[in-house]
């Protein structure tokens, strides 16, 4: 079963091609891709996967990373905007 879903395959708004979840799970190193839950959620329950494919630490890691990634992303967002007035 593990195989099967390993080998499914979407488009990457990244990359620009179809990659299977095998890729996005080792993207960054040790860790899956900073998108990986955006992505794959409209297929299935990705975030169950990964909780129980990544150990507790890993998966605290991942979270804490995304959530911290979302704030400087948001700060450049509204500064463009403000500059744009």
């Amino acid at each position: 079963m593990e195989q099967e879903i390993n080998n499914k395959q979407i488009r990457c708004p990244r990359l620009g091609d179809e990659i299977p979840l095998s890729y996005c799970l080792k993207e960054s190193g040790d860790m899956p891709c900073s998108r990986i839950i955006s992505c794959w959620s409209p297929y299935f329950s990705i975030e169950v996967f990964l909780k129980e494919k990544l150990i507790p630490e890993k998966w605290d890691n991942f979270i804490n990373f995304q959530s911290k990634d979302k704030i400087p992303s948001l700060i450049e967002l509204i500064e463009n905007a403000k500059a744009k007035k």
